[in-house]
């Protein structure tokens, strides 16, 4: 289950992001940069105000003299707030510094960040594992300049996640998302999304949070016993003759060198009957995205496998009923193509309809 994650600046819109249903409230500064930290005596005043409703974090700007930093980070956890966040110095003493912060690890949750603007290594994630860290955050330094998807591609993050939950890290991905973002995130299962700019009025993250922005993600980020969706009728999203080199064949002079390769994808969706905004909408993001993850996977010798791998990753969509995937190899046999046509149902509909069809 994903989390989400809302920064506030003030009791007031601690408040604001409780009563709208956030999962975790977080202490930071958005006029100070992307981890600027509020003081302490506001932290105090939130986790007060929280009353335990939610999980609070605080973020601590990290000084570089290590027992200054520890420092810090424990007079950060005195205020009782639940996770201490900080950006992890990415610098030759990386070692150091993570050891020196390891003997807080078994009475303090920390979580480290690292910027997908500044060229992040993520070999400091076994490292964190190894320290007891509780968890280790994407996120953007440079807010203004770009979305975390406009750094890293789709595929690089769902090997984030994945290489953080087998290391035993909590997973976390922010950096100036956006509504649109919320769905293609989902796919890859991050522990939590944190959100500013997206909840704030205008979309300005220095701006006060709006309860509608908050609501908006809120809806799109459904907790497990939120009432089920709406649906109607049924729509057709799709994506065709997307041309892409692909790392494919099972014959060795196919190796080595990439091949065009061409996608196709119709998608039968439910349409949302609820509000008329991104609740609503199923992005033909989704089904790009999931061919760029496929193909982030490494070489594949089959057309076949590659339309079952894209096949199944839009189908992690609840709102997919079916879909047909086309991949033809246009490098194979020109001006002709080769290739494969397959449609996936998904599985519960298919029970369904035979359930109504008495087959």
């Amino acid at each position: 289950m994903t989390l989400m994650l809302a920064s506030v600046l003030s009791s007031a819109e601690a408040d604001t992001a409780v009563d709208c249903g956030v999962d975790i409230v977080d202490c930071k500064d958005a006029r100070r940069g992307a981890l600027g930290a509020l003081s302490l005596d506001e932290v105090a005043k939130i986790v007060a105000s929280i009353a335990k409703r939610r999980p609070v974090s605080a973020v601590v700007e990290l000084p570089h003299d290590a027992s200054q930093a520890r420092a810090a980070i424990e007079a950060a956890a005195a205020t009782g707030v639940d996770f201490v966040k900080f950006a992890l110095p990415m610098t030759p003493d990386l070692h150091e510094v993570v050891d020196s912060l390891a003997p807080l690890c078994p009475r303090i949750r920390l979580v480290a960040v690292l910027f997908a603007d500044l060229g992040p290594d993520l070999e400091a994630l076994p490292l964190l594992a190894r320290a007891g860290f509780h968890g280790v955050m994407l996120d953007t330094a440079h807010k203004g300049k770009g979305r975390l998807l406009d750094h890293v591609g789709v595929g690089a993050l769902g090997d984030f996640v994945s290489r953080a939950r087998a290391l035993g890290l909590s997973s976390g991905l922010a950096g100036s998302l956006e509504a649109p973002d919320v769905p293609r995130l989902l796919v890859l299962a991050p522990d939590v999304l944190g959100f500013r700019g997206a909840l704030c009025e205008t979309g300005d993250r220095q701006r006060a949070l709006s309860p509608a922005g908050v609501k908006l993600i809120r809806e799109m980020i459904r907790r497990p016993h939120a009432p089920a969706p709406r649906y109607a009728e049924v729509d057709h999203v799709f994506v065709r003759d997307l041309v892409m080199p692909v790392d494919i064949g099972a014959y060795g002079f196919e190796r080595g060198h990439k091949q065009r390769v061409r996608f196709s994808i119709d998608a039968e969706v439910f349409r949302d009957i609820g509000p008329d905004d991104m609740r609503g909408v199923f992005s033909y993001d989704v089904m790009t995205d999931a061919i760029r993850i496929v193909l982030d996977s490494g070489h594949i010798e089959l057309v076949e496998t590659m339309a079952e791998r894209v096949a199944e990753s839009v189908l992690l969509h609840e709102r997919v009923r079916a879909v047909e995937v086309v991949v033809e190899k246009l490098d194979v046999a020109p001006p002709a193509s080769v290739g494969v046509r397959i449609r996936r149902e998904r599985a519960h509909h298919t029970s369904a309809l035979h359930a109504k069809t008495g087959a």
